[in-house]
């Protein structure tokens, strides 16, 4: 008999099992030592709850807005790069997955599926993510992509530009699809669902760049051109440009100093996203958690403050909540139900962050979501 997924840390097991080496450590590590990696998810135990009891617990609610949009809990998909190395047309799933839960799906600028692949299989509206490219004319014909797939929100990445260095993508060589190496081909034999999977698709590569880019013809051109496209010039003067060239609703990721979200409230987005890249950039770095209380202090009465990095439960969504976030973006935890079974495991995966949310919200004594602030921390 199976051993029922009662956690996170369940679908993590199973996915480390299905999932080829070299993308399961693509989407399970961080930056050089990875310490803030960890404490992304460590920063959480030190905050306790308070417990409340013989209160009137019928009748809850986790419906709320991100951005002015109704959800049916204060919960996003975040972008990952290369979902659809995870399992086999990964994007689509956990888009489906999203909409069947009634939250916000982001597609990444470095996913497999293309923003037109994803739009092209689900019925409402995506958000989706913006990296800023050196190629200008490249990324004003992205904006323009997601326009005409009606994407309902662009969430613009700050702090990617130039890339941390990941000491296990490294070691493993990490390519997409992957190298043909011996100990690449010795792995691969031992994940035969995952094989099988990707031979029925073919999107094994970032079609989002891959015919649009010029001088992208094959995988060899296409991994150079990514590696010089990243822009160090990147500045608030890009903001507004691509802020007036995309004229929706704008959210700023990256954010995690008290002066750079006073920058992001003058900009005119309409959210920020408390954000290190999970641990993937600046090592050493404070966690998001740790981050979020002087950000919501510094702007959040100007600006809406959502947050990502650590996220691994419905315990830790309220805990943002109540420290001010509006909302939480999930990137690992979505990605291990996706690598242990597809939409169902992304279903899993927002079943069990929704029933944990919910329970613990009862425990603290309220019935409603949008109740939820600092009060229901404990002081000791």
């Amino acid at each position: 008999m199976a051993r029922p997924i009662t956690s996170i840390a369940d679908l993590r097991a199973i996915a480390k099992r299905r999932v080829p080496r070299m993308f399961y450590d693509y989407c399970d590590s961080g930056a050089w030592t990875e310490s803030t990696y960890r404490e992304n998810e460590s920063d959480f135990v030190p905050i306790k709850l308070r417990q409340r009891v013989a209160v009137d617990l019928r009748n809850r609610t986790l419906e709320t807005t991100m951005i002015g949009e109704k959800i049916s809990m204060p919960v996003a998909i975040a972008p990952t790069g290369l979902t659809g190395m995870q399992h086999a047309d990964g994007e689509i799933h956990a888009a489906r997955a999203a909409e069947k839960a009634g939250i916000p799906f982001t597609l990444s600028t470095m996913s497999i599926c293309s923003i037109e692949d994803v739009a092209e299989n689900t019925s409402k509206p995506f958000w989706f993510q913006l990296y800023v490219m050196r190629d200008r004319d490249f990324v004003s014909r992205l904006i323009q992509r997601a326009k005409a797939a009606k994407c309902s929100a662009l969430v613009l990445t700050l702090d990617l530009q130039i890339l941390g260095q990941r000491h296990k993508d490294i070691v493993n060589g990490l390519s997409t699809p992957p190298r043909m190496t011996i100990p690449n081909i010795i792995n691969l034999a031992t994940k035969p669902r995952w094989c099988l999977n990707m031979l029925r698709t073919n999107r094994r590569t970032f079609r989002n760049i891959a015919g649009h880019a010029k001088g992208v013809t094959d995988l060899r051109s296409l991994s150079s051109w990514t590696a010089e496209q990243f822009d160090p010039a990147l500045s608030w003067d890009d903001v507004k440009w691509i802020k007036d060239q995309w004229g929706g609703k704008l959210i700023l990721k990256g954010i995690l100093d008290p002066e750079d979200a006073e920058k992001a409230a003058a900009s005119g987005a309409d959210a920020l996203i408390v954000s290190n890249h999970g641990g993937r950039q600046l090592d050493g770095a404070i966690s998001s958690i740790s981050a979020l209380p002087a950000i919501v202090d510094a702007v959040g009465d100007r600006i809406e403050v959502l947050m990502d990095g650590g996220i691994r439960s419905g315990q830790d969504v309220l805990k943002a909540v109540a420290l001010g976030a509006k909302g939480v973006f999930i990137g690992r935890s979505f990605l291990y139900g996706l690598g242990a079974g597809g939409e169902a495991g992304v279903t899993a995966c927002l079943d069990i962050i929704r029933k944990e949310l919910d329970i613990t919200m009862a425990f603290c004594g309220l019935r409603d979501i949008q109740d939820v602030d600092s009060r229901i921390i404990a002081r000791r």
